[in-house]
């Protein structure tokens, strides 16, 4: 964990028929934390409380920058690589900007 930074934390769900080990009362491992909070709040107050919902904007972040940049820099010297991640970071902060889609239910 040390290569991910000192303040990091991986947070990996647990299943949902997960359940606390024996040990837990005495020596609590994060697993058993969070299976103990998902029982007591629901896993979308989890998914809040823990930061997991973090990963998936970062995920959908990931996907745009694909979607208008490509998989790979094209520019092969290292300042031109620099610029054009500027221009996809630019292009990307302006659709950020324009916000989300609204969807709304018809019934």
């Amino acid at each position: 964990m040390a290569r991910f930074g000192k303040n990091v934390q991986i947070i990996i769900p647990p299943p949902i028929p997960a359940v606390v080990s024996p040990k837990a009362a005495r020596d609590p491992t994060p697993r058993n934390t969070h299976i103990t909070e998902i029982a007591q709040r629901g896993r979308m107050d989890w998914q809040v409380s823990s930061g997991y919902n973090q990963r998936s904007r970062i995920e959908a972040q990931i996907g745009r920058w694909k979607m208008v940049s490509g998989p790979k820099m094209r520019a092969r010297k290292f300042e031109n690589q620099k610029t054009e991640a500027k221009i996809g970071t630019h292009i990307l902060n302006k659709m950020n900007e324009l916000g989300r889609a609204k969807c709304e239910l018809i019934a």
